[in-house]
């Protein structure tokens, strides 16, 4: 750890010391003076920088670390954590320029796709017609090599031209269609469910563990044309609306 650390974290005498060391830190990383992956200087370091003790610097970083601005780990030190993903709640958002805007590297898979009529148990699942015509896709999206957002799409080939075409390749299907359909209205829900088996392996998270169901669907007029389930991992993304009085702002 360099000195230039260690000198950043200065205590402003307002309040307990433990609270002071807390503010300090967490201003360094709120900033980007400190950004994801810095390491924290260490509680020995920081007690003889600071004049504090133990205990006091320990509680501040525990705090920190609740608060979900650190990372502790046994072996390897502490860092500053890599923030969650913010969503707005109310927008149609791409998944890459989601990654990318923060500072992550973007990379996507289709696990599985099948054309045609649904099966039984897909038309259950996103409430559409046995007999309608339609492409159903898996796919993985990561964020800097990890599993970011686990996505089942259907989309209606009536309201997307090109579909029988369009491999996925180069652009994942949420993106294609932002580029290649049109949306008059769309439909928004969000719930908490606890990860299956098969969801918890593709996301590489324990079964049961808390995620974040996000299902859409957008129409053009009466025409259907996208219905999507994306499942987040709880601890990597929060979801965030501002709105007034008349809506949202």
């Amino acid at each position: 750890m360099t000195d230039s650390r260690l000198d950043a974290v200065k205590l402003d005498g307002a309040g307990p010391v433990y609270d002071q060391i807390r503010r300090a830190i967490r201003d360094l990383v709120v900033s980007g003076s400190w950004p994801p992956g810095t390491s924290v200087p260490p509680e020995h370091a920081l007690m003889e920088q600071l004049g504090a003790s133990r205990m006091t610097v320990h509680r501040a970083l525990v705090q920190l670390a609740r608060e979900g601005l650190i990372t502790r780990r046994r072996r390897s030190g502490t860092i500053v954590a890599s923030p969650p993903a913010s969503h707005a709640m109310f927008d149609i958002l791409s998944i890459p320029e989601e990654v990318r805007g923060l500072g992550q590297d973007y990379a996507y898979k289709v696990l599985s796709r099948s054309d045609g009529r649904p099966a039984p148990d897909v038309a259950e699942r996103f409430g559409i017609k046995r007999w309608e015509k339609v492409a159903h896709l898996v796919v993985l999206h990561r964020a800097d090599g990890k599993p970011h957002v686990l996505e089942e799409r259907i989309i209606h080939a009536a309201g997307a031209p090109g579909l029988e075409d369009e491999d996925f390749a180069v652009t994942p299907p949420g993106d294609w269609l932002l580029e290649h359909s049109l949306w008059s209205q769309a439909e928004h829900a969000i719930s908490a469910v606890g990860a299956g088996a098969a969801e918890a392996a593709l996301l590489e998270i324990t079964e049961g563990e808390p995620c974040l169901l996000v299902e859409r669907r957008t129409w053009n007029q009466s025409q259907p044309v996208t219905a999507v389930r994306l499942l987040h991992p709880g601890s990597r993304h929060r979801f965030v609306g501002r709105f007034g009085p008349y809506g949202r702002v």
